[in-house]
């Protein structure tokens, strides 16, 4: 899987891939990453990429031709390259969506600064939009690095055991249930004795019975969902 990120500062980026995970998949080929500079397509002869909008509104937009000519230059060397928008007003990025794009040859990830993109951009490039929640950031590259992550987990040997991928949150529309760890006592909190006992039945239906609660609790939209789903 390649994935390119078109950003004004790709140095924001390029260090979230010089550890752990993701850099082990980088070394061994699972994933590569590139990056493009809108700037570096201006023709602006002050190497300007933004400019006021029209009709008036605060703050400045990213201006399409420098955007434009880098989507060109990327679709004429990877016409299969999927082109992903972070803004606010997008759908929600799922744990569905990860999975589904694990499955893509190259995807390229534009992140808007300013006020954002100018909409004949969007219009023109854009495969799918996407947002990460219902708050504002400062521009699109901590979004784009979010989901990059999470379809890079989803990429076959990206994880060194895939298996934990079955039992993670929103797999079966539930949360993940509380985890444990030695010690058994710990300051006074002790580690559910059933976990300890071995019974591999008994532990799983009392993961899921926390699993439950925890979602009731913390996501009652989802547990209503899963609750549904089993009818």
């Amino acid at each position: 899987m390649k994935f390119s990120f078109v950003t004004l500062f790709p140095n924001l980026i390029k260090g979230y891939f010089s550890e752990s995970i993701l850099k082990r998949a980088i070394e061994d080929k699972y994933i590569s990453i590139d990056f493009y500079n809108p700037r570096d397509f201006t023709i602006d002869k002050h190497n300007r990429v933004d400019a006021p909008m029209v009709g008036g509104g605060a703050g400045m937009l990213m201006t399409p031709q420098p955007l434009m000519d880098t989507l060109k230059a990327i679709k004429e060397e990877s016409s299969d390259a999927s082109i992903i928008f972070l803004s606010p007003v997008a759908k929600k990025f799922t744990q569905n969506d990860a999975k589904r794009l694990a499955k893509k040859e190259h995807i390229v990830f534009v992140s808007g600064r300013y006020e954002g993109i100018d909409e004949r951009v969007i219009e023109t490039y854009a495969d799918e939009l996407f947002s990460i929640g219902d708050f504002i950031l400062t521009g699109g590259e901590l979004a784009s690095m979010v989901i990059c992550d999470a379809i890079s987990r989803n990429i076959e040997n990206v994880l060194g055991n895939s298996d934990s991928l079955s039992v993670e949150s929103f797999e079966c529309s539930l949360l993940e249930a509380p985890s444990f760890t030695k010690p058994k006592n710990y300051e006074g909190k002790e580690v559910i004795s059933e976990l300890l006992k071995g019974n591999h039945s008994k532990i799983t239906d009392l993961k899921r019975g926390l699993a439950l609660c925890k979602t009731k609790y913390f996501r009652p939209d989802l547990y209503k969902k899963g609750i549904t789903d089993e009818k």
